[in-house]
């Protein structure tokens, strides 16, 4: 899930910095520290958004830089715990589909990819489901739900799609013609 979070910090502005206005060299360093950073408690940081605050700097001994109280803004990613997200195959391997999720993958293991016996063509790089005939290939776009999430061991996203109306975009278009076609038919 995508939040705006409001954080506080001290932020260190380094001496190649100071011939800049103040908020720019803040706000520059806030970028170096925080963006692209990954946070258990916050997900990954994707940009700051905008400095609320500024306060007095203060010099440490034996330190160059300046350390400036800040109140900021950023734009973070967070995957929790059933929540849908939709997102592209990247990689197909024989345990399972990565799925690229915003700025982090998740995996499907082959066992959550579709209620069916699925096997895995390792030349062709695709899942095949065996009695419904579905195929999973790399750029698919697809909708999980979010199972598993441990950032503690590297950051890994498990994800199923062996709910309804979840799966390839494809085989949930599918569906949704059928379903339509058996309320038409009624």
């Amino acid at each position: 899930m995508y939040r705006i979070l409001k954080l506080e910090d001290s932020i260190r502005v380094p001496p190649e910095k100071f011939s800049m206005k103040s908020r720019e060299a803040v706000t520059q360093a806030l970028s170096d520290k925080y963006e692209c950073m990954l946070d258990s408690r916050i997900g990954v940081v994707l940009a700051i958004i905008s400095v609320e605050q500024i306060r007095d700097g203060r010099i440490i001994p034996e330190d160059p830089g300046v350390h400036y109280p800040v109140v900021f803004k950023v734009l973070a990613f967070k995957p929790e715990m059933n929540e849908l997200a939709v997102g592209e195959v990247v990689d197909n391997t024989e345990f399972g589909a990565f799925i690229r999720l915003g700025p982090l993958d998740g995996l499907v293991h082959i066992s959550q990819l579709m209620d069916d016996y699925v096997s895995f063509d390792s030349k062709n790089s695709v899942f095949l489901g065996k009695e419904s005939k579905r195929i999973l290939k790399e750029k698919d776009l697809v909708r999980g739900r979010v199972i598993s999430i441990s950032w503690e061991e590297g950051n890994k996203v498990g994800l199923t799609m062996r709910q309804p109306l979840l799966g390839s975009i494809s085989w949930i278009n599918e569906e949704k013609k059928k379903q339509a076609k058996g309320i038409k038919e009624k």
